[in-house]
């Protein structure tokens, strides 16, 4: 045969899988081997079986949580394959199953795994076409792959089927050698708007997330909580509770939980509890959060030097700091666990972003190897960062070790908000200038809080400093940094936001002091193609007329390089002066993603990114006083509502030439940033803070 070779081996795995043929990248090692090594992605396994029915299973360590990969993961499995989309199952976030993987973050998945998983399929293909011509008796050059069938080219009756191959079959194909990837112009499934697998189960109802999975005997856990963070237990009461009939009570190691089989029950039982907390000194509030980052931050990490900012020539000079509130995840969906632990084995199914080290962190509480572990990740009702760490699952699986039955631990929205991993308050400083000739002489940027995704600027500089002071820190499985009251961690293009804000707001004000068009200013200083076209096609779209700001129309730019696309946006609103309230009229969004794998898909992520930007932009910011949070459900946290979503234009520009990029995060990042400057351009006033509530809009138009 030609191109890559083929070893083939009867391999005793194949019952696991029902039979058929199996196809493992790189080296031969059933699902299951794969699942126990670390170190995606260089050490990663992407495997799909192919069953005597013809229906092809993609296993992922990725998880689907509305972002919508279950589909255009399986368009690239069926795109390589020439198979249909319609024929592929999807396995994900099953650490039994599927092959290591760190967790679901960063608009990863397409640009990480995608490459791996169109390799993997591009080799079944190669297989099966060297086992069709053995079969058809002729060279695998006068083949052809569609629709899960290989012909004779030009003969299509003379054909074999994915099925019937490994029907007759029931082989391991192994291929070491790497795969020719069909060309985009030769793309019949990407590229193609697709309805998404997962929509008929989930507007009928049917499809489950971990808190609809029952087992028999199972019991629901209420977990004794701390009023505040910070605080420490200094005696409990249980003697009550212990009394309500069909009631466990768990004390054991500071866990203190009810459990009963009825989760209302259980609910009224915990109330019973009498408990005495000793809590911590007061800290500072949403409005003084800011001054204790600066006091406490400490020296900044260098990440950008470019020539010499103290010696920069300077006609115009401009330094502005720049603050943003805590902001929470707030998924529909809490965190939910439901563990089954046994005598040398657990089964936990979880709401997670990152199933494997979920399953490392639950094998440490319960003192197991992590083989003994499985952590099976059902649909996620929206994650956004906040369910990479999952301490409801370690609780859950603690529980059912001690009482010997499957246990669930629910969340409740308050718990939701207590526990969450806020997105970091922050603040920037930037210090500009302006040299004679209207150009940018001076950049030097330091941000504290929020880390260095985004801090870098796009733009042609010749004197750059960009410094980093106390950002996001992982540690083991949770994201802990002393600087702030309560746990923190990362939200949807996590720093990005905070960092297009102020810097595209800074350009916007020297754009100003310039009297210059911010899109021309902008222009004047951006070389790279790529973004120049994404802007200029977003200009095109929205129809942007020439004028220095403010020009009372209430028109704003932004743009963001992140997860490897460009986005460039524009927005209209209008502001009342008495109120300050905001109505966002329009948004135009146009982003290079590199290929664009579902279109349809595409467009709904950019959506939804604009749609939860404007959360973070006018609304929401976390209301607490040190340790105690003040925000415990929607009535008092803000999320945006349909009846203030604007209309939304998402422009996906063609860039076939480059690998499939993240699509989830990169829009969300401008949003911020381009409603400041809209404001800005409709009243002159200068919005330096976030979120943008109508309080502050109108305070500082009142200051003009």
């Amino acid at each position: 045969m030609s191109g890559a070779s083929v070893k083939l081996s009867r391999r005793s795995f194949l019952e696991v899988l029902g039979g058929g043929i199996a196809v493992a990248f790189g080296a031969a090692s059933a699902a299951s081997t794969a699942a126990e090594r670390p170190g995606y992605p260089d050490d990663f396994h992407s495997y799909l079986a192919i069953r005597a029915d013809g229906r092809i299973t993609v296993f992922s360590g990725k998880i689907e949580m509305g972002q919508g990969i279950v589909t255009s993961l399986a368009q690239m499995a069926a795109e390589e394959l020439g198979a249909d989309v319609g024929s592929i199952d999807m396995v994900m976030g099953d650490t039994d199953r599927c092959p290591f993987d760190m967790g679901t973050f960063g608009s990863l998945s397409t640009r990480m795994f995608g490459p791996a998983l169109r390799a993997a399929a591009a080799k079944a293909r190669t297989v099966l076409t060297t086992l069709a011509a053995e079969r058809l008796n002729v060279s695998p050059k006068q083949l052809t792959v569609a629709h899960g069938v290989v012909s004779i080219t030009g003969q299509p009756v003379r054909r074999v089927t994915f099925g019937e191959l490994a029907e007759r079959v029931r082989i391991t194909e192994t291929v070491t050698e790497a795969a020719v990837l069909r060309a985009a112009s030769d793309f019949t499934v990407m590229g193609r708007p697709t309805k998404r697998l997962d929509g008929i189960e989930k507007v009928t109802g049917r499809a489950k997330y971990a808190g609809d999975i029952r087992l028999p005997d199972m019991l629901y856990a209420r977990i004794l909580r701390a009023p505040t963070h910070g605080a420490v237990l200094v005696s409990a009461d249980t003697n009550a509770a212990e009394k309500v009939a069909g009631v466990t009570v768990v004390n054991r190691d500071g866990l203190i939980a009810v459990l009963h089989a009825d989760p209302e029950t259980a609910a009224a039982a915990l109330r019973q509890i009498g408990a005495d907390w000793r809590r911590p000194e007061a800290g500072p509030d949403q409005e003084t959060i800011f001054e204790h980052l600066v006091a406490h931050a400490g020296e900044p990490t260098e990440l950008v030097a470019k020539g010499d900012v103290s010696k920069a020539a300077a006609a115009k000079s401009f330094e502005t700091i720049f603050q943003k509130g805590y902001v929470a995840h707030a998924p529909i969906e809490p965190h939910v666990a439901l563990a089954d632990v046994r005598t040398d084995r657990a089964t936990v199914w979880a709401s997670t972003q990152t199933p494997f080290p979920l399953r490392d962190s639950i094998a440490a509480v319960l003192g197991f190897d992590n083989k003994r572990v499985r952590v099976i990740t059902p649909y996620v009702g929206g994650g956004f960062g906040g369910k990479s760490a999952g301490g409801q699952a370690s609780e859950a699986a603690r529980l059912s070790q001690i009482c010997g039955r499957p246990v669930q631990v629910m969340r409740t929205r308050e718990e939701e908000f207590f526990y969450d991993t806020f997105d970091p308050a922050c603040v920037v400083k930037i210090a500009s200038a302006l040299g004679a000739d209207g150009k940018i002489s001076r950049w030097d940027y330091e941000v504290i809080a929020a880390g260095e995704r985004g801090a870098t600027p796009s733009y042609d500089l010749a004197n750059v400093r960009v410094r980093s002071a106390r950002g996001l820190a992982y540690a083991g499985s949770a994201w802990k940094d002393d600087l702030h009251p309560f746990a923190v961690g990362p939200w949807r293009a996590p720093g990005a936001n905070m960092n297009i804000f102020a810097t595209e707001s800074q350009i916007d004000i020297m754009a100003a002091a310039a009297g210059t068009d911010p899109l021309a200013f902008r222009l004047g200083h951006l070389s790279d193609g790529r973004m120049r076209k994404v802007l200029q096609t977003a200009v095109d779209a929205f129809g942007w007329q020439a004028a220095v700001r403010p020009s009372g129309r209430g028109h704003g730019i932004a743009i963001s390089s992140d997860a490897g696309s460009v986005v460039a946006t524009i927005a209209e609103v209008k502001v009342d002066r008495t109120s300050g309230r905001v109505t966002v009229v329009r948004i135009v969004c146009a982003q290079d993603m590199g290929i664009v794998v579902n279109p349809e898909g595409a467009r709904m992520q950019i959506e939804g990114a604009i749609t939860m930007g404007l959360g973070y932009s006018f609304s929401e910011e976390l209301r607490f006083q040190g340790g105690e949070i003040l925000d415990k459900n929607y009535d008092t946290y803000r999320l945006p509502r349909f009846d203030v979503v604007p209309k939304i234009e998402a422009v996906l520009v063609s860039n076939d030439e480059l690998a499939p990029q993240g699509c989830g995060e990169p829009a969300i990042t401008t949003v911020g940033a381009v409603l400041a400057n809209a404001v800005f351009d409709a009243t002159g006033a200068r919005m330096l803070r976030l979120p943008m509530t109508p309080q502050r809009v109108a305070a500082a138009i009142a200051r003009l």
